[in-house]
């Protein structure tokens, strides 16, 4: 079984204890938080590890890059604390299981993109963004990082080597060596996950903001300026790359849209909400998800753009309802490149 890479002493000789103060949810101060650190790193119990609502966000807030999200959702599973009822999340590993199918049904020509566990998203890979010939991965193919929303490390460890291994050898045999990410959810997984677990990646992982932004430049000529303010939410993945987030702004600078200043918007974004409806915690969706979109209303915002699915499922509905058009990033990419008809 594949080991974390983290360095304790790191952790004992951090002052700032930032990945539990700077928690948007736990709300502690620093004293607090460096008693609840000590007890994690000595395996004990903690209400960290019942609280923590898994948005990923110390992983970012850690600029020693010493996983400490990792380290929680590691605890977790081995005191068997389940972060959702164990039916849901078994049923989840169940639907799941890739049940040995990893096929590419025809050749895979480049650009090669992975879709994650959203084949729905396949209607969207089209138009001039787009060259004809892109092929997909999807289905067993996918990351299985979310199933650190469900205290489930093991089942990461067991099945993301398999699909990368799995993913260059297809990769491989069609003579490509890079993989465009649809997902911030795969892209951390081949990059964060895989070197704090000291995975071998064989091919490259490509974000898809990075080919978007390519793509757009190479098309600039076509591209017509939208003139818009835009809300980005952050999806909980993002939150394992945030080297990566320059990537959006450099998107909507070619596209023409200013994102707003929001107080909660880069590193201090609020997740959608959908674990904590999966958690039983409704009155802290509602509470944060409140607090996002009334954000989003005084900031002036007129879209609201996601790259994560599962966030504009659960978003769309209600950004809509306050009069904020819900969009997915490549398709604002589109508009721009429809004579900038929105």
């Amino acid at each position: 079984m594949v080991k974390l890479r983290f360095d304790k002493n790191i952790c004992y000789s951090c002052e700032s204890v930032d990945c539990l103060v700077k928690c948007q949810y736990l709300q502690l101060n620093i004293e607090t938080a460096r008693i609840e650190k000590l007890k994690i790193l000595k395996g004990e119990d903690t209400f960290i590890l019942t609280e923590c609502i898994t948005c990923y966000a110390c992983e970012e807030y850690c600029l020693k890059r010493n996983h400490p999200f990792f380290q929680i959702v590691e605890l977790q599973e081995d005191k068997g604390l389940y972060t959702a009822p164990r039916p849901i999340t078994h049923q989840q590993i169940k639907m799941t299981s890739p049940k040995g199918r990893f096929e590419v049904k025809q050749p895979l020509t480049k650009p090669a993109i992975s879709l994650c566990v959203f084949p729905d998203m396949m209607k969207k890979i089209d138009g001039p963004l787009f060259q004809r010939g892109t092929s997909f991965l999807g289905g067993d193919f996918f990351c299985n990082l979310v199933f650190l929303h469900f205290a489930k490390m093991s089942i990461v460890k067991e099945r993301l080597p398999k699909v990368i291994e799995t993913i260059s050898n297809h990769l491989k045999k069609n003579c490509l060596d890079e993989l465009i990410c649809f997902h911030d959810e795969c892209y951390a997984g081949f990059t964060c996950w895989a070197t704090a677990y000291e995975i071998p990646v064989p091919f490259k992982p490509i974000h898809l903001f990075h080919f978007l932004s390519q793509r757009l430049e190479a098309l600039k000529s076509s591209v017509k300026t939208l003139n818009q303010k835009v809300a980005y939410q952050r999806p909980c993945s993002s939150r394992l790359i945030p080297e990566t987030q320059y990537l959006t702004d450099k998107v909507f600078s070619l596209i023409g849209v200013e994102r707003v200043q929001r107080k909660y918007d880069r590193d201090s974004s609020l997740c959608c909400g959908s674990i904590l409806r999966m958690m039983g915690r409704d009155d802290l969706a509602d509470d944060i998800q409140e607090r996002n979109v009334s954000d989003m209303v005084n900031a002036g915002a007129k879209y609201c753009v996601f790259n994560c699915p599962m966030c504009y499922y659960t978003l769309s509905e209600k950004v809509s309802k306050e009069g904020i058009l819900p969009v997915m990033m490549v398709d604002l990419c589109h508009y721009a490149l429809t004579e900038g008809k929105t």
